[in-house]
């Protein structure tokens, strides 16, 4: 299908090979397979939900990027891919889940005919879709190339976004905005938190106008009390209860673009010390956006948050943000930079963040984040347009 249904054209395509291939080339690779779904999107816009099987995209030095994966699955590729067919190959289904050959073995095949089979190749060592079986038989099927950590290459690359990713990211941060505001709207004692996340998650898939919503690359994350002072959990049956915070931590997805947005509601009338913590965080976030800004670090931003949570007898451990964009199950983050006290990432126009300073204390959690833009002057901009403030319900 060529570039007739890939999202980008074909220079914005060409600008992330070429950044790819100098990253190879700095690293002395002649060729990466790349297993992240995420970074398979970024380099040939393949979008299906077939990363429980193996597949991947070899890269070599010059060329189009080559997409492999299960057959059925190579007519999705033909469908989304930017590349014309003969760079999309599918392997027998014979292969899947199967006790006696791996698709490995197939991959190997590929890469000899590629005139790899005495290559240094990189591969995504620290990753959720390769597995040490996959890493073992590949290596035993050449056994005369040498195979290389190459975890994360691509990812940095995708640190800086192009104007027309940012547009996406635009079009994400509306999403998230509805969604977040339709969670507090129903938000009320005796409603079940199934039911509520049910009008999130037809918020964010019916989108902002012409702009669809795509599934987010992770689920909605609203729990209530005490389930609130822990990060990560999602939902249940139980209906929500007066004297109690809830925060949401959703995004809004557009072409797998993200925009992280988190706010907290309280039912009734919220404790001093909550209060307290919610003055402390928003002059806290206002400080570190001022400290986001192009030639800083990471790291300052982080320690701008805590200087101000510092002053209020506050403290807070851990990172408070992480590079957003493209992304599929199980993290939208991008696993790169982080907002943390020891990150020395030098700070570049067009990157985006998930600043994420939020409070888990003991008896209830407060999240308020924003997905941020580093402008090349000037603090950063937030990309939603939400108030900053803990949502009372009295």
């Amino acid at each position: 299908m060529g570039l007739q249904h890939a999202p980008f054209g074909a220079a914005e395509y060409a600008r992330r090979i070429a950044k790819t291939r100098a990253a190879m080339e700095k690293a002395g690779l002649d060729a990466v397979f790349v297993t992240d779904p995420s970074n398979q999107a970024w380099l040939t816009g393949y979008d299906g939900w077939s990363f429980y099987v193996h597949q991947g995209v070899i890269l070599t030095k010059d060329g189009d990027p080559h997409w492999w994966g299960r057959y059925m699955d190579s007519l999705g590729a033909l469908r989304t891919c930017w590349m014309e067919g003969a760079t999309i190959h599918g392997y027998a289904d014979n292969y899947v889940q199967s006790t006696v050959r791996h698709p490995m073995q197939d991959l190997a095949r590929i890469l000899r005919e590629l005139g790899l089979e005495k290559a240094r190749i990189g591969v995504e060592m620290e990753n959720y879709y390769y597995s040490a079986k996959a890493h073992a038989v590949l290596t035993a099927e050449l056994p005369n190339a040498t195979f290389a950590d190459a975890t994360a290459l691509v990812n940095w690359q995708r640190l800086v976004k192009s104007e027309d990713e940012i547009a996406f990211i635009r079009k994400a941060a509306k999403i998230s905005e509805k969604v977040v505001r339709t969670a507090i709207e129903k938000s009320a004692p005796g409603v079940r938190k199934n039911d509520l996340v049910a009008e999130i998650f037809h918020a964010g898939i019916t989108g902002v106008g012409d702009d669809w919503g795509d599934y987010p690359a992770i689920v909605p994350l609203t729990p209530s009390g005490l389930d609130a002072t822990a990060a990560h959990l999602t939902w249940n049956g139980a209906p929500m209860k007066a004297g109690e915070a809830t925060f949401f931590e959703l995004s809004g997805c557009y072409r797998r673009y993200h925009a992280p947005l988190c706010r907290t509601v309280f039912l009734g009338k919220p404790p001093q010390e909550m209060l307290e913590a919610e003055k402390a965080q928003i002059e806290g976030i206002e400080a570190g956006l001022e400290a986001a800004r192009a030639g800083n670090r990471t790291a300052d931003v982080c320690n701008a948050f805590l200087d101000v949570l510092k002053k209020y007898g506050l403290k807070r451990e851990g990172r408070m943000g992480y590079p957003i964009g493209l992304s599929y199950p199980p993290d939208w983050g991008e696993r790169t930079a982080s907002f943390r006290t020891e990150d020395e990432t030098v700070l570049e126009p067009g990157m985006t963040f998930h600043f994420m300073p939020a409070l888990w204390m003991e008896s209830w959690g407060l999240e308020t984040t924003e997905t941020i833009l580093i402008k090349e002057t000037g603090a950063a901009e937030p990309l939603c347009n939400m108030d900053r403030k803990l949502f009372v319900k009295d």
